[in-house]
């Protein structure tokens, strides 16, 4: 069910949040997500629903980004957020026991699911109560990494946060002398990146894709709310429109593509690249060996840098079209044209005579 382009499938009960910040915590009263904008590309298909595997918890990154003039931070890393063993969410829950609760104490019970009458998540929850200070700040009195936790607190107003994935929903709640439930709703849904030159999958390591938000159409500073996401990674992200930037190689192989998050899916992303890897060969003739200590400059038609390297063969993946190889070696410079046929890996000679 491949096409060329780029093409999705969607599938299984998945959850994330956004990120919201903590000195805003105490006056919120409801759980604040992205939201979303609505957007669609053609290029992308469907595929039938598929469960989405329960993940472990992964760093809690926040989604907003900065505001004024400030200078941009690095992109968290994308997670490796691998599936949890079978049935391991099932004994995680089978566990979980209620704390004995002291006299004049309160008991908080939380759990989550992935949203109204949707099943409850089971694992890779990560949990943070915060009391506010009189300073207005909130300071962390408890944590806990189950599926669905109780927290024995003294009564009074407290902050709850729950992480999945790279983000986490937020809640204030009003602890009583008496036992309290509470279930977080976190909408969104997962995504799943692997790239592909016609029919042949690009192995993990000679792929990365940077993930934005909203489309690559809109206007604003962009900058990427995760990077460097290898191949097969699950990245957990509210409901929404995004852009992927696929980099293939480390030289112009780039594509882009516009994809929407649909909340309790799991979007597959196939991003079809037209390159090929080019081995670079200075020789005495044809079918001779290469010369060492080469120093290489690879050009488009109109004299723009594509990649520069040294060594006997360079191996350079380059996007389909036309280009310009120049060598230097022993104080003399050679040069050569060459055609990039997608899918067509090979080498090219320059002649140093």
């Amino acid at each position: 069910m491949r096409i060329g382009g780029t093409r999705t499938g969607k599938g299984s009960q998945l959850v994330l949040a956004t990120g919201v910040w903590l000195a805003a915590l105490a006056a919120a009263a409801n759980a604040q997500f992205f939201g979303s904008t609505q957007g669609s590309d053609s290029s992308f298909t469907l595929r039938p629903p598929r469960d989405v595997p329960s993940v472990p918890p992964g760093p809690a990154q926040s989604l907003i980004p900065p505001s004024g003039n400030v200078a941009p931070s690095a992109a968290p890393k994308g997670p490796l957020l691998q599936s949890l063993p079978a049935n391991q969410g099932a004994q995680a829950h089978a566990a979980v026991s209620v704390p004995s609760v002291p006299a004049g104490q309160g008991a908080l019970a939380v759990s989550a699911r992935f949203g109204h009458d949707q099943p409850a998540i089971n694992g890779g929850l990560h949990w943070r109560v915060y009391r506010t200070e009189q300073n207005g700040l909130p300071r962390l009195v408890k944590e806990d990494k189950g599926a669905a936790p109780t927290f024995v607190l003294a009564p009074g107003a407290y902050v709850v946060s729950v992480g999945f994935g790279l983000a986490n929903v937020t809640k204030a709640v009003q602890v009583r002398a008496e036992t309290m439930k509470d279930v977080f709703e976190i909408p969104a849904g997962g995504l799943r990146i692997e790239g592909r030159v016609g029919d042949a999958r690009i192995p993990q390591g000679q792929i990365s894709f940077d993930l934005y938000k909203g489309s690559q159409f809109e206007p604003g500073d962009k900058r990427p709310i995760a990077s460097a996401i290898m191949t097969g990674d699950i990245v957990l992200l509210p409901e929404g429109a995004y852009h992927i930037v696929s980099n293939y190689g480390d030289a112009n192989a780039t594509v882009r593509s516009d994809i929407r998050v649909e909340v309790g899916k799991l979007t597959d992303a196939t991003i079809n690249h037209r390159a090929a890897i080019i081995t670079l060969k200075l020789v005495n003739e044809r079918g001779g060996e290469a010369r060492a200590d080469t120093q290489w400059s690879v050009l488009t038609p109109g004299g723009d840098v594509v990649k520069e390297s040294i060594g006997a063969f360079p191996r350079v993946i380059l996007a389909e079209g036309e280009y310009r190889a120049i060598a230097r070696n022993d104080n003399k410079t050679y040069e050569s044209e060459f055609r990039v046929v997608n899918g067509v890996d090979r080498e090219v000679e320059i002649i140093g005579r």
